[in-house]
């Protein structure tokens, strides 16, 4: 056999198996082009497809709130930061060694407890030292004015000159002169003694101790001794925008108006206080003013430097209408909220508003109390929509806390 016996005598039986093979393919495409046309069009006579009439008949499933009545507190908030009321960094008056110190950290103390001694042998030697100058001042003066005594009844009898007089009259006033400075140093002598003992010079608590006993303190040393913190009653300092300063002025004319501190999410009433102070300067990189409210503190719930919430409490709204905040919505011809009507239908309903207060709208009109509006969902609404309402209580943020 020879090679050109292996080798195919006619190759169109090859290009027609191919060929063959494109018509298939082709066929079977068309089929299943024409298999899902047919689907998508039965479905869409079926109005399965997203259809206006399809969207027309969507039922929106949304939550609803009834519009109530009640009275509403009128509060403004305000992030600011626990102060202490007074805040004493105990320093040494006087140079010495540091003998004892008889507090501990963290220890409550009053106002003339004993902190520290210094070693008070060096005060008690000048205290000595000026009490024996005093008394040898007082002994030249005291002959200086018999000397004078005795003059001026020598002079009366023309025994002496009065320039004799005149000269015992000063020495005497300069001996008076050395007393009183004897006396001044005395003072200063017991003084340097008193501040050799170092006592807390408010009531508080003690900090953390910065030196050791041993050690030699001197007036102007950076860290003191202790730092002593009044706890109760505390203070906090929070900003409001210059906006409210009005408002707040009006009302703290009229009377004490009543803090809330909260804590730093709002979440929790941590005590109530009272505003004591507006501070007379708004700062003008934040537009903000700056208030301070006082509270008894005796559980030290409030801590020094820590953030907080102030709550201002400006007045309260007798009988106002309320729905929550997220139902009010705005567009080009106002605020309005959807209505949830008799017949599961949402309707738009234009309102005006008093005020938002927290996750409360106080309405003036457009509602009466009773009527559910929709509170959640609505961005899927228009006029008109059926709707599948469920209920939820419409309830002010303060009550939660």
């Amino acid at each position: 056999m020879t090679i050109d016996a292996l080798e195919p005598q006619d190759p169109t039986p090859v290009r027609r198996s191919g060929a063959a093979r494109w018509v298939v393919f082709v066929v079977v495409v068309a089929a299943l082009a024409g298999v899902g046309w047919y689907v998508r069009g039965r479905g869409k006579a079926a109005g399965g497809g997203p259809g206006p009439a399809a969207s027309a008949d969507r039922i929106v499933p949304v939550q609803t709130t009834a519009v109530i009545q009640r009275d509403v507190p009128v509060y403004l908030e305000g992030l600011g930061n626990v102060v202490p009321i007074a805040s004493v960094q105990v320093r040494t008056q006087v140079e010495g060694r540091l003998d004892t110190v008889a507090f501990k950290e963290g220890q409550k103390v009053k106002r003339g407890d004993l902190l520290a001694q210094i070693d008070p042998r060096p005060f008690v030697i000048q205290l000595h030292n000026a009490e024996a100058a005093l008394a040898k001042d007082s002994a030249q003066l005291r002959n200086g004015r018999l000397n004078l005594d005795r003059y001026q009844t020598l002079r009366q009898q023309s025994l002496i000159p009065q320039q004799q007089v005149d000269d015992q009259q000063t020495l005497a006033d300069q001996y008076a002169g050395a007393v009183r400075a004897d006396e001044a140093q005395v003072e200063s002598a017991k003084l340097n003694l008193d501040y050799a003992r170092i006592v807390s010079p408010i009531d508080g608590v003690v900090g953390v101790r910065q030196v050791d006993p041993g050690n030699l303190v001197h007036a102007s040393d950076p860290t003191g001794i202790v730092m002593v913190t009044q706890l109760d009653p505390i203070a906090i300092l929070f900003t409001l925008p210059q906006d409210d300063l009005g408002a707040v002025s009006t009302e703290m004319a009229k009377g004490t108006l009543t803090v809330d501190a909260l804590s730093r999410e709002g979440d929790k009433k941590l005590a109530i206080g009272k505003l004591t102070v507006i501070d007379n300067q708004i700062n003008t990189t934040t537009a903000t003013i700056r208030l301070k409210a006082t509270f008894d503190n005796p559980d030290r719930v409030l801590w020094p430097n820590a953030f907080v919430k102030g709550r201002i409490t400006l007045s309260t709204r007798k009988g106002a209408l309320v729905v929550p905040a997220p139902a009010v919505q705005r567009g080009p011809q106002g605020t309005f909220v959807y209505v949830a009507a008799a017949d599961k239908t949402a309707q738009l309903r234009p309102i005006e508003i008093d005020a938002t207060v927290g996750d409360v709208a106080i309405i003036l009109k457009g509602l009466q109390p009773g009527e559910q509006v929709v509170s959640d969902g609505m961005n899927q609404l228009r006029p008109g929509a059926k709707i599948a309402p469920r209920n939820a209580d419409a309830r002010d943020p303060r009550d939660a806390k």
